[in-house]
């Protein structure tokens, strides 16, 4: 029997379902859906990841690697086999390990584990202490300034954007969406804004360039406070914006006016988010504003997932947006308002992912095929978990009340400028 046909039958009988793609094996033999996107199983090897990690982490090892891969659509590859691991609850039988067994054996995938690919993270120390914080966003965030350059829009917003129409260029959403943080934080010159995991500076530069703030931005990424420097000189923006490699543990300056959070609070960790949430307080003047953006998940799978840990954000922690306000009004901040996104990261992610596409074999010779493989691999799989609902991410925005309860708000909500 052909080899795709083979695999294609034991893997049938151990879910009780067709396969939902096309397979193609080493062989160039296929078998499996007719229609659709086609797995394609280069080499032994990619099995026998799968032998030893038969999960989301064998999958992405060897998808990472080159040794499996999809002709097509891969978003539709990922959809199809999410909609049947939803559908299908599979109990392997000892029968069925048993054929599983003996297809590996017949196939000759047995082996050594094979090592990790290169572009994995690979971490040490305590989870969420400063120096494995900073190594976690350092792998994702230093990769290549110019690689982020070329995917990103051009004011470098690595966050959901706000679309007024989902064909809206990426550049016009991304400016929509700075300006809708501006005005809900009502921020007016001279206003001191701090900017908590700044990224390139997108909020600090246009909140200074258009609002006239002054503003304290700080990330733990060197690559993206090298960046910053060099766009502050490039718009004369020296005197307006300091930028700091700090943790948000260690600020203790003067409380601020407002505070813009974008896409930070995911690489807090569930245990040092009360931490986090009263530091914003802290560094809250009483009616001062926080604009949080955040991503949200479902109470029992708050990681990014194995491969998202292992390739993309290690230690990323997400949870329901109810809970993430709970803890905010625990830290003494009032919310006021919460906005859902999550359309918005749809066409996002989407436009992130076409200019990957479109510069391909650029981007592979600034960071390797490996890093790019992991992007195509995070792109596809992040559109489809915002548009079928396994994520969501949402603008809290919240108050640090005076002393006797007021919060400086106006009466009608509508007025956010």
């Amino acid at each position: 029997m052909a080899i795709a046909s083979t695999l294609a039958q034991t893997a049938e009988q151990a879910i009780g379902a067709p396969l939902p793609v096309r397979l193609r094996a080493w062989d160039d033999s296929e078998a499996g859906a007719a229609d659709g996107p086609v797995a394609i199983v280069r080499s032994r090897r990619a099995l026998r990841r799968l032998l030893w990690d038969p999960n989301e982490l064998g999958l992405a090892r060897a998808y990472v690697s080159g040794e499996l891969d999809v002709e097509g659509d891969l978003a539709e590859a990922l959809s199809r086999f999410w909609a049947l691991a939803a559908a299908t609850k599979p109990k392997l039988t000892l029968k069925d390990k048993a054929r599983i067994v003996a297809t590996g054996l017949k196939l000759g995938v047995f082996g050594r584990r094979p090592p990790a690919p290169a572009a994995e993270a690979r971490l040490s120390g305590d989870e969420h202490s400063k120096d494995r914080d900073r190594a976690a966003i350092a792998h994702h965030y230093d990769l290549s300034n110019e690689f982020y350059s070329r995917v990103l829009d051009p004011q470098m917003a690595y966050s959901c954007a706000y679309f007024t129409k989902p064909d809206d260029p990426i550049e016009d959403a991304q400016r929509a969406k700075l300006d809708l943080v501006c005005a809900k934080l009502d921020l007016r010159p001279g206003d001191r804004l701090l900017d908590v995991g700044c990224g390139w500076g997108a909020l600090a530069i246009h909140a200074a360039r258009h609002y006239g703030a002054h503003v304290t931005g700080i990330t733990l990424s060197a690559e993206q406070r090298a960046f910053i420097l060099a766009r502050l000189d490039e718009y004369g923006l020296a005197d307006r914006v300091e930028v700091r490699l700090q943790d948000y543990r260690d600020l203790d300056d003067e409380p601020f006016d407002a505070i813009g959070t974008l896409e930070m609070g995911e690489h807090v960790g569930a245990a040092n988010y009360p931490t986090y949430a009263a530091t914003l307080f802290r560094m809250l003047k009483p009616q001062g504003r926080l604009l949080l953006q955040q991503m949200s998940r479902g109470a029992r799978a708050q990681g990014g997932g194995a491969f998202i840990e292992s390739y993309v954000a290690p230690d990323m922690n997400m949870r329901p947006v109810g809970q993430t306000v709970d803890l905010l009004e625990q830290a003494g901040l009032e919310v006021r308002d919460v906005h859902a996104l999550r359309e918005h990261y749809v066409w996002t992610v989407r436009a992130w992912a076409r200019t990957l596409e479109e510069k391909w074999d650029e981007l592979v010779d600034l960071v390797g095929e490996q890093q790019a493989r992991v992007w195509r691999l995070y792109l596809a799989g992040g559109a489809l978990a915002f548009e079928e609902n396994r994520m969501g991410v949402d603008q809290i925005l919240a108050v640090r009340p005076a002393a006797d309860g007021a919060s400086g708000f106006p009466a009608t909500r509508e007025v956010f400028r």
